[in-house]
C-alpha cells in the first residue's frame, strides 16, 4: 500500500500534470472498487475546474471550484498514469478516467482494493475517511507532550503506536521501522516507556525519513509506480527494512554473533531492527 511518500509523490506529480485544468469528461468503466464509486461522480465533476490538489494522511485530494472535492485513496495496487492524450487502447484494470483540458489521468488498480469518493470541501473533515485522523507528521501541534498523552492511553509495542493513524497519520509500515532505527527504540517496547526525550526522537526523524522519501519519489516493494512510470528509489536508502540478517549502516557489533538485522512479526506486519544499536 502506497504510504505517505508515495501519496506525496503522486500528488506532487497530478498537480503538475492537471492543476488549474478543467475536467472534460470522466468515464467510470468499473464503479465497484473498495467502496462503490457515487453514481452521480461523473455528473459533479465534469466541467468543473481543479483548483487544488492536496494530501490527508495516505489520501490524494482533487479540489474542486464548484465546492466538490475527489477523494482518493490507492489501496495496495492502484496507480495512476498520466498521459498528454487518450490512449487508443486501455488496460482491463484501468477503471476510472478523467480527462482534462491539459492531460488524461487514469487510474488503474489490479485489486481493487483503492477507493475513489466525492465529497463537499467544506465537510471533508467529517468525511468517514477523515474523521479520527491524527495529526499530519509536519503539524505543529505534533510535540512530544501530544505523543506522551497519546501512548499514555495505549498499551502496545511501540511500532504498532506509529500504525496508529489516529495519533499520527501517514506513517506506515515501511517508515515505522526505518524511523524508530533512527530513533534508536527498540520496536517491542511498549509505547508508555517512551520518555520525552525519546518521543521528540521520534518525531524528529518521522520528519526526516519521510521528507527522505519523498525526495527520492518513494519506496517501490512490491508493486508501486510513479506517474511517470518510474520506481521510487528509496528503498535504496533503507537502512534497516526488508535487510534481514544484513548490517546495519552504523553498526558496530559482530554480525557473526548477531546475525545482523532482525526481523519480527508484530500485528501481522514485519519488523526490522537492529538489537545492537536499538535501546
Amino acid at each position: 500500500m502506497p504510504e505517505l511518500p508515495e501519496v506525496e509523490t503522486i500528488r506532487n506529480a497530478v498537480s503538475q500534470a492537471v492543476k488549474g485544468a478543467k475536467i472534460t469528461d470522466v468515464i467510470v468503466r468499473q464503479p465497484q472498487l473498495r467502496v462503490k464509486i457515487p453514481n452521480d461522480f461523473a455528473l459533479r465533476i465534469v466541467g468543473a475546474k481543479i483548483i487544488n490538489l492536496k494530501r490527508i494522511a495516505k489520501y490524494m485530494i482533487l479540489e474542486l471550484e464548484n465546492g466538490y472535492s475527489v477523494i482518493w485513496h490507492f489501496g495496495m495496487s492502484g496507480k495512476i498514469d498520466i498521459k498528454p492524450v487518450m490512449p487508443e487502447s486501455l488496460d482491463k484494470h484501468d477503471h476510472v478516467i478523467i480527462k482534462t483540458s491539459k492531460a488524461v489521468l487514469i487510474y488503474n488498480d489490479v485489486r481493487r482494493f483503492g477507493l475513489i469518493d466525492l465529497c463537499e470541501s467544506a465537510k471533508l473533515a467529517n468525511h468517514p475517511c477523515f474523521k479520527n485522523t491524527g495529526l499530519d507528521p509536519w503539524d505543529n501541534k505534533l510535540t512530544a507532550d501530544y505523543l506522551l498523552q497519546k501512548f499514555a492511553k495505549r498499551r502496545v509495542p511501540i511500532k504498532n503506536a506509529l500504525l496508529m493513524q489516529d495519533i499520527i497519520c501517514g506513517i506506515g509500515n515501511i517508515y515505522a521501522s526505518e524511523i524508530l532505527y533512527k530513533s534508536r527504540i527498540l520496536p517491542q517496547r511498549l509505547c508508555t516507556s517512551v520518555n520525552k526525550e525519546e518521543a521528540e526522537s521520534i518525531i524528529k526523524f518521522t520528519r526526516e525519513v519521510l521528507a527522505e522519501a519523498i525526495k527520492a519519489g518513494g519506496s517501490t516493494i512490491h508493486d508501486y509506480h510513479r506517474p511517470d512510470g518510474d520506481i521510487g528509489h528509496f528503498q535504496e536508502k533503507h537502512c534497516v527494512y526488508n535487510k534481514t540478517g544484513k548490517p546495519c549502516p552504523n553498526c558496530v557489533c559482530d554480525i557473526s554473533k548477531t546475525k545482523g538485522i532482525h526481523k519480527i512479526t508484530q500485528a501481522g506486519r514485519s519488523t526490522y531492527y537492529c538489537p545492537t544499536l536499538q535501546k
